[in-house]
């Protein structure tokens, strides 16, 4: 389980390489909490993009291997 905060103002674009790893997710950048289950074997990379004009900080917890 994948836990991600996003504290300051817009969203950013959560994504997973491999794409079958997680499911694509927008976080706003609200101090609310994402959630996302991460599934699969070997390496895996995660990926967060801001939107254009995103500012802030991204907080992430790996709660579960």
């Amino acid at each position: 389980m994948l836990n991600l905060v996003c504290i300051g103002s817009g969203s950013a674009q959560l994504s997973f390489t491999p794409a079958s790893t997680g499911s694509k997710a927008t976080i706003p950048c609200d101090q609310a909490l994402v959630q996302q289950r991460i599934t699969g074997y070997g390496s895996v990379r995660i990926n967060v993009d801001g939107a254009k004009g995103a500012t802030g900080v991204i907080a992430w917890q790996v709660d579960a291997v």
